[in-house]
């Protein structure tokens, strides 16, 4: 096992990773004796990469990345830097977890490690394999408390963010902030599991093709091939 993690919060970055400039790492003290331990001055997907191009020598069985402070669901998978580290190893061919507790504070890591437990043990016998990119998220009680799993969909938000402007004496700014969360609540999708104190398990795919382009569409790249035809 070897941890490898942002140095600092990354919180809604994403799949972004760093091109500008160097990424600095250091080896730290581990929290677990034995357990080698970098922080890299980088982004969750930074973090990955380093770690499985250049830090890790051995073949890597699994990546588990969190667990996360704060709810990765619906939505916001797509701004998410837990996210974005897992789907750097799904990018390899690795088996992929990323997990989360819908909290931010006192938050009970203790249902969501034996849950990381449990499927990596799936993983090591060859009962899960790759392709696999799972986001799994947990309400924050104790795990006596959990009411049970669900294989889950991805929710939708009834939200978007929200801009607060401001000034500093200088020029004026804007400030890109989260609106309090409204979603929609329908059996079977992450947010109804997580809000009914179980444990969401939602399979993911980065195949974001529209199964079923509607006629307008359809209409519409006609119309783009007509104006190539020669």
């Amino acid at each position: 096992m070897t941890v490898v993690a942002p140095d600092r919060e990354q919180s809604g970055v994403g799949t972004a990773i760093t091109l500008s400039q160097p990424l600095r790492v250091r080896e730290i003290p581990p929290h677990v004796e034995g357990v080698p331990t970098y922080a890299v001055e980088g982004t969750p997907s930074d973090s990955a990469i380093v770690a499985l191009q250049t830090l890790i020598e051995e073949p890597v069985d699994l990546v588990v990345s969190g667990i996360n402070m704060g709810a990765n669901m619906g939505n916001d998978v797509f701004i998410s830097g837990t996210m974005g580290a897992a789907l750097q190893a799904h990018f390899r061919g690795i088996p992929a977890i990323a997990i989360s507790v819908a909290a931010l504070h006192d938050v009970h890591f203790d249902a969501a490690a034996r849950v990381v437990r449990l499927l990596a043990q799936n993983v090591a016998e060859g009962r899960l394999i790759a392709p696999l990119l799972l986001n799994v998220n947990l309400p924050n009680v104790p795990a006596e408390r959990i009411r049970g799993v669900s294989l889950t969909r991805l929710g939708r938000r009834t939200y978007m963010d929200v801009v607060n402007e401001g000034d500093d004496g200088r020029r004026k700014y804007y400030w890109i902030a989260r609106d309090r969360p409204g979603w929609v609540l329908e059996r079977g999708l992450d947010v109804w599991a997580v809000r009914r104190r179980r444990i969401s398990i939602t399979p993911m795919d980065t195949d974001l093709t529209a199964d079923s382009p509607t006629r307008a569409v359809r209409d519409a790249t006609r119309q783009v091939r007509a104006s190539f035809r020669r």
